[in-house]
């Protein structure tokens, strides 16, 4: 198994699958991974993948806002968790960050993503993989970002893979914002089981190492033209 780059090489980086013994997690979240990859790919196909979601946002104000807050340096390191066909990196792009991760599990979201971008996503590093068994470098980023992932993780093993990872991953003192459903959201997004959290229940998953800083709650208007509640948890790696 080999390491990922820095996140400043610019280059996409396509992670092995792990060879361990320990494969429960692996098939535990096989099964929403498969979904993800023909949800998506099917609805490439019509040119709609990314509005076909109902967790798409054109803009994604919230996230931009809080990043701001957590690195105002425009050299930080950013990883956006699940960020695919995500327009952050576009507004990342546009005022002025230069060290920008984007990891998806689906390689035609991140070929959607690139093709959009342009000659723009040669200044992106891109990384294909799974958050649950990716191996990312230690200490690389100052600020993880991930808008609709965590709360797709429905059993224990899933989330104690992901939690295993953002400390190692994260600078400490080192920023950490997750959104998920919030307590009044819906129990499936795009027919897919969620878990929803409030912002305590949310923190709890994560641990007395990550310090809360701050959370809130948004209305999201689906592409569907329905809404949703998300909650936002603002923490710090200590």
């Amino acid at each position: 198994m080999h390491r990922l780059r820095s996140p400043r090489s610019g280059r996409e980086s396509r992670l092995k699958e792990p060879t361990s013994k320990s494969l429960r997690v692996d098939g535990l979240f096989q099964s929403h991974r498969g979904k993800f990859c023909e949800l998506f790919e099917r609805f490439s196909e019509h040119g709609v993948a990314s509005r076909a979601v109902s967790w798409y946002r054109p803009h994604l104000e919230t996230s931009l806002e809080l990043i701001e807050r957590a690195a105002p340096d425009f050299s930080a390191a950013n990883i956006d968790i699940g960020g695919g066909d995500s327009t952050l990196v576009d507004d990342l792009l546009a005022r002025g960050y230069q060290n920008i991760s984007v990891l998806d599990i689906s390689q035609t979201a991140v070929d959607v993503n690139k093709k959009r971008l342009g000659s723009a996503s040669e200044h992106i590093h891109w990384l294909v993989a799974d958050i649950t068994k990716a191996k990312l470098e230690s200490c690389a980023y100052d600020v993880w970002l991930d808008r609709a992932v965590f709360h797709f993780l429905t059993s224990s093993e899933q989330r104690l893979a992901y939690v295993r990872q953002v400390p190692n991953a994260v600078k400490p003192g080192g920023h950490v914002i997750v959104s998920t459903v919030g307590p009044e959201g819906p129990t499936k997004c795009s027919g897919l089981d969620v878990v929803r959290y409030d912002a305590k229940s949310l923190h709890r998953e994560f641990g007395v190492r990550f310090r809360l800083l701050g959370h809130s709650k948004e209305l999201h208007r689906t592409p569907f033209d329905t809404i949703q509640q998300f909650l936002y948890c603002f923490c710090r790696v200590e």
